[in-house]
Order: C-alpha cells, then structure tokens, then sequence
C-alpha cells in the first residue's frame, strides 16, 4: 500500500491516526511536528502528508509552503487538521482539510480518495507552470494558483 507521514503533536492523535492507517494497510511514518515531518519527507518521499495546523518549531502552514516549493514532494497530496479553520487564501497548499476532532470514518475516505488520485497518476492539483530543471531546485510561489 502506500506510505503516509503523519504530523501531529498531540501524542494520543498521532498513535490513534496511526493504528488506524496502518490497519488499512498502509505504512506510517510519524513527526510530532513540521520541522521533524519534513526531514522525513525528504528522507522517505510518502504518497500522502497528513498534518497537524497548530504545531510547536514548525507548524503546519509552514511545512505545507515547503512542501510545495520542494520539486521532489510538490505533487505529494497533503491533508491538514485542524481545530480551527486556517486561512482561507492558503487553500492552494492542501488537498483537504479536516475539522478537529476527525472521526476516524472521515479519516480513511479522506486518505482513500487523496491517494487514489496519487496513486493512479491522475493529478490531485493543477500541474505546476514550469517544471523545475532539477528536483532539488525551489519552485516560485508564482506558479501556484
């Protein structure tokens, strides 16, 4: 199945998240903020981010802007969480966006339907305007919608 980084900072979301996804099939990997998620997205290059908004060091709206600007995971599709809503003029930067607390029904259709659009090769959001001539090169914010 797929690999998923999940990011959260509230210890007994992260391990409930994670037993969910993994008896779906799917390898989990785990960052209890955005700093540590995105060294292991690097690292691992998952099908699926699933994020946390309101984190310590590096909260979710950064790790989704660097995410995005990343060559190598600027495709991968990102769900965020969130007890509140964040802004809405940074909806380019996620996928879907789930409303603390997420049962765990809406959890799994979430990442059901976010990963089949990765993993079909359909594309999830709009193509980028230029590809970057190497994956490790930054991407412009211009380009996104």
């Amino acid at each position: 199945m797929a690999t998923i980084l999940l990011v959260e900072d509230e210890p007994d979301l992260l391990f409930v998240f994670q037993i969910v996804l993994e008896e779906r099939g799917h390898r989990v990997r785990t960052a209890r903020n955005g700093k540590e998620g995105l060294d292991i997205a690097s690292r691992y290059l998952p099908d699926l981010i699933v994020t946390d908004w309101n984190m310590p060091e590096m909260d979710g709206e950064e790790l989704c802007e660097r995410v995005r600007l990343s060559p190598a995971l600027a495709s991968v599709p990102v769900a965020v969480l969130s007890a509140r809503y964040p802004p809405a003029e940074k909806n380019f930067l996620w996928n879907a966006f789930l409303l603390k607390p997420v049962d765990v029904e809406t959890l799994q259709l979430t990442v059901a339907r976010l990963l089949v659009g990765r993993l079909s090769g359909t594309s999830v959001k709009p193509a980028l305007c230029d590809p970057a001539p190497s994956r490790w090169q930054p991407i412009s914010w211009r380009c996104w919608p």
